[in-house]
């Protein structure tokens, strides 16, 4: 594992602690944990939630470029992570079968599937321009990431 990799997570963890300590509404934490998301990872292009409305995943607070607001559950990334309840860790989008491209410049995606009580509440995306920009150790830290999340709207 990369240490500098490794401490940079610790970092941003206890960064998104501090900053999500305050409230427990899903919507200002969903913002503020994708601006320090967007501004604090080298080479993402979007970074944001889409939480479920039944069979739909809606998009929710984001940072990048304007997104597909509708997701079908089971379709894309997205979609395909929240009816998996699997990370979904995609090194390259376009060999993706179903992907839908909001962003012709995205080239690789991480999606996590956000649970409470068992069930996928909400999806954490993360876009790069960059082909096989999240790795297993990226994977470890936005999960961390998306479990602070998790228990700052569960208060």
């Amino acid at each position: 594992m990369d240490r500098n990799k490794d401490e940079f997570y610790r970092e941003l963890a206890q960064q998104a602690e501090a900053l999500l300590s305050t409230t427990s509404d899903r919507v200002a934490n969903a913002a503020n944990l994708s601006a320090l998301i967007f501004q604090s990872l080298p080479q993402v292009n979007w970074a944001g939630f889409y939480f479920r409305d039944g069979d739909t995943l809606i998009v929710g607070p984001f940072q990048g470029k304007p997104a597909c607001v509708l997701i079908p559950m089971g379709e894309g990334v997205c979609g395909t992570a929240a009816a998996t309840r699997t990370v979904q860790r995609v090194a390259d989008v376009h060999a993706f079968d179903g992907h839908i491209a909001c962003d012709a410049d995205s080239r690789s995606e991480i999606v996590i599937p956000l649970l409470a009580d068992g069930e996928v509440f909400a999806v954490l995306d993360i876009d790069s321009p960059v082909s096989g920009r999240f790795d297993a150790q990226d994977q470890h830290g936005l999960e961390q990431l998306a479990a602070i999340y998790t228990r700052s709207v569960a208060r």
